[in-house]
């Protein structure tokens, strides 16, 4: 049963990212928005972690499938390449600032915030 749950939970968080790619088109939105998923993945699996109330089923499913699916390093990665590689290097440094500061900053607050409300 956790298998079928945490690939529903894969499946909405897939097309969360999605729809909010498509929204933000490509070009330079595209890497901030991936950023911006990352960071608020980031923020939602700290606060998840700290919430015990939750079965170990939900939280696999909601972690591992749901913000597994709506956060993505690949495309982070490739991103921060591909800005590089485009000569655009004070923006590849941004996006890797940004998004590996903010993603700590976010899970970081997350687990703050649960553990007060837990």
């Amino acid at each position: 049963m956790t298998t079928l749950l945490v690939a529903a939970g894969g499946t909405v968080g897939v097309l969360a990212r999605y729809g909010l790619s498509r929204w933000a088109e490509s070009g330079s939105s595209l890497i901030w928005t991936t950023a911006a998923i990352n960071i608020v993945g980031s923020f939602l699996l700290g606060l998840l972690v700290t919430q015990h109330h939750f079965s170990s089923q939900a939280q696999s499913a909601l972690g591992i499938g749901l913000l597994g699916g709506f956060t993505t390093y690949s495309t982070f990665s490739v991103q921060a390449v591909l800005e590089w590689d485009g000569g655009r290097h004070d923006v590849a440094i941004a996006y890797v600032l940004v998004s590996v500061l903010g993603g700590i900053a976010a899970g970081a607050a997350g687990i703050v915030l649960g553990r007060q409300i837990a």
